[in-house]
């Protein structure tokens, strides 16, 4: 997403709504930590911290505007209630996907389909690099890495190679509970930053 004074204004509405928030109550529900009024909310496998006043990632840089929008609607959205549904869906499967389904193809999966096509070993180094591993489940594709976007977001990547007959096909999946702690833009910009963090990344 392109840094745009609006989407400057919803970010310090964000940091706004969440020095409202008892942080300490959200430790459980979200998995997270927090030490002197921040949460230290682990993203992709690295701590960030975000309070009121701004969030700041490893070595105490600002992360692009995405990730930090991620982190706040994380915070923002902490449901009352832990959700049950943990079954693994595609984007298209969620209620209120329908407006982003296309721009999740063009930019999430077709993009890494075309990048990692021909090269599975790379596409593993990569994922490592980010915090990647092979999940407990088994699944009838060439390749299949977990990922543990947020405490309570797990993503998985499924991976086919091309063949004599078919393209190289990847999959993005999530659990379906994922909408009770992000917004469907929120979603679409984590396979974004999925998508951004393999490509630089690649050996």
């Amino acid at each position: 997403m392109e840094k745009s004074p609006i989407f400057e204004k919803t970010y310090k509405n964000y940091l706004t709504q969440i020095a409202r928030l008892d942080l300490e109550t959200l430790e459980d529900k979200l998995g997270i930590q927090v030490s002197e009024g921040k949460a230290i909310i682990p993203f992709f496998g690295k701590p960030y911290t975000v309070y009121g006043e701004g969030i700041y990632g490893p070595g105490g840089k600002k992360p692009h505007l995405s990730a930090s929008v991620i982190l706040c609607k994380y915070l923002l959205m902490c449901p009352q209630y832990e959700p049950k549904e943990n079954d693994w869906v595609t984007y298209i499967d969620f209620k209120d996907a329908a407006p982003l389904i296309h721009a999740f193809s063009t930019t999430v999966t077709r993009p890494i389909s075309e990048m990692f096509s021909g090269r599975l070993a790379e596409l593993e180094r990569a994922a490592q690099k980010i915090g990647g591993y092979t999940p407990s489940e088994s699944f009838a594709y060439d390749v299949s890495i977990k990922f543990d976007v947020l405490p309570k977001v797990p993503l998985l990547l499924l991976f086919n190679d091309k063949d004599e007959e078919f393209p190289a096909q990847c999959s993005v999946l999530f659990e379906r509970r994922t909408e009770k702690y992000l917004d469907m833009e929120c979603v679409a910009m984590v396979g974004m930053l999925l998508y951004e963090n393999l490509k630089v990344n690649v050996s």
